[in-house]
């Protein structure tokens, strides 16, 4: 009997990137990289000054030299689309016609309903967010993945930057199927989209799914991989580390539940701690006294005032 073709190559594909990022994760140890340094990550982009996880707001981020933090969903056709909510919010979001939207309409049009061609009609950068008055508002649209990687790309090699990434996949057992078409399939062709455009040495990937994380952990290991908990979720070490099923490389908790002793904790298992999302000086500067290796705020200008 003949060998199943596709998968011998997905798997022998697979192969290959995992050993040219080893070799390039040893490269980057060697030099002394970012290992040292402490992780300024952009909230969605900073959308404290920015429409949220748009190509305007990556840009921005990458202005301040912030770490690119965004959220990934999946349209009709099985695109992946930077989106924190599954829907088009009506905080934000104006119709293609321009008109606004009560809070079910929003609710009602869900991503994974609608093909890319009909997301990328909706404006959501031009309405004031009421949550961030400082933020610009100017047009934008949901963009594809693939689309902000090149964009972001560009721009960064233009000015003279390198872009680190984190991404966080958007998934839940109550979402399987209704805001994408399998997990299997929504981890897969991102990381597919990762590998492709040659940023996977660059790349954290974080969720608050734990079998997202260990599905990511277990076909590509040396990916980075970002435990996301809520200020609900309290816990020990262990206790964290049991839950996800192994030891990640990063533990990203509700700033909340952040403690010097914690931090502590995390680093005697080899563990970075990088909290969301302090949006103040005050409490950013109290992260960081504590310890904590990086901080996800939405107001990125706040960095070059931390001590």
């Amino acid at each position: 009997m003949l060998p199943n073709l596709a998968i011998t190559y997905k798997t022998m594909n697979k192969i290959y990137y995992n050993v040219i990022i080893a070799a390039a994760m040893i490269f980057l140890a060697s030099c002394n990289s970012s290992q040292d340094t402490f992780d300024e990550q952009a909230h969605r982009g900073g959308r404290g000054l920015m429409p949220e996880n748009t190509i305007l707001s990556q840009k921005n981020a990458i202005d301040y030299g912030s770490t690119l933090e965004m959220d990934l969903q999946m349209s009709k056709d099985q695109k992946i689309v930077v989106s924190h909510d599954a829907y088009l919010s009506s905080l934000f979001s104006f119709t293609p016609e321009g008109d606004t939207m009560s809070v079910e309409e929003g609710k009602s049009r869900l991503l994974y309903d609608m093909p890319y061609d009909s997301i990328k009609q909706y404006d959501v950068g031009s309405k004031p967010h009421p949550d961030f008055p400082e933020q610009e508002n100017i047009p934008a649209v949901r963009p594809l993945l693939s689309v902000l990687i090149d964009s972001v790309e560009a721009y960064a090699d233009r000015n003279g930057h390198v872009n680190h990434y984190n991404i966080e996949i958007k998934s839940s057992k109550e979402a399987d199927g209704k805001h994408y078409s399998s997990l299997e399939e929504f981890v897969n062709t991102t990381m597919d989209i990762i590998l492709d455009k040659g940023i996977a040495t660059r790349t954290m990937i974080q969720s608050f799914d734990e079998r997202a994380l260990r599905m990511v952990h277990e076909e590509w290991p040396n990916i980075q991989t970002s435990y996301l908990v809520g200020a609900n979720q309290k816990d020990d070490v262990e206790g964290y580390i049991n839950t996800l099923g192994f030891k990640p490389d990063i533990f990203s908790p509700n700033y909340h539940l952040v403690t010097k002793d914690r931090v502590s904790a995390f680093h005697d298992k080899g563990i970075d701690v990088i909290p969301w999302t302090p949006n103040t000086l005050e409490v950013m500067q109290e992260l960081k006294d504590m310890g904590v290796d990086g901080e996800i705020t939405d107001y990125p200008n706040l960095y070059k005032d931390l001590e």
